[in-house]
């Protein structure tokens, strides 16, 4: 079954936190075939006053239960200083599970699927640029899920980074804007 992580960094520096976060997760026994979208610098969610955040998606095929696999995002965001001091506030390292194929989880440590990924283009951008043919579990295909937001809005709010995360062994996935500019040729 699919597993998928959607990670995202706005202190020290973003970009080598998310790089060793997705080596981290494709050392990790049981989980094969990673897939790391494009980075995107989107704005911080939730009304903390914070520097914006780079965010991107993983997909891995998974022989591990959910429980393993949010203690080893735990672990990963662990090794990276996350402090989980303000809610919705800056951090090193955030690591989300956002589902496990089509499992639902729900737990004191874990929903599943995550509760608020339906509403998050910098969830469902680098999401359907990871694995184009996804489903979010009760909701629906992601394509369809990012149809419903404003096409100019999401360009605004999910810009593509300068630079793509390249680790050994990982698949990088091409991004929304190429596979956009493509549809209108």
């Amino acid at each position: 079954m699919k597993a998928v992580f959607s990670l995202g960094s706005n202190m020290g520096n973003p970009f080598a936190h998310l790089r060793d976060a997705v080596r981290l997760i494709s050392e990790t026994p049981g989980l094969h075939d990673v897939v790391v979208s494009p980075v995107y610098v989107t704005a911080p969610v939730g009304g903390v006053q914070q520097d914006d955040f780079l965010n991107l998606v993983v997909v891995a095929t998974s022989d591990l239960p959910p429980s393993v696999l949010l203690e080893r995002a735990h672990v990963i965001e662990d090794a990276h200083g996350r402090e989980r001091t303000t809610p919705n506030g800056p951090r090193t390292l955030d690591v989300d599970l956002i589902c496990v194929g089509d499992e639902t989880v729900t737990t004191d440590e874990l929903t599943l699927p995550h509760p608020r990924a339906h509403e998050r283009a910098f969830v469902l951008v680098p999401w359907s640029d990871a694995d184009p043919e996804a489903e979010l579990p009760g909701y629906g295909r992601v394509v369809d899920l990012l149809a419903r937001f404003d096409a100019d809005d999401v360009a605004n709010a999910v810009k593509p980074y300068s630079r793509q995360i390249d680790v050994a062994g990982v698949t990088v996935a091409r991004g929304w804007d190429e596979r956009r500019d493509e549809e209108d040729l």
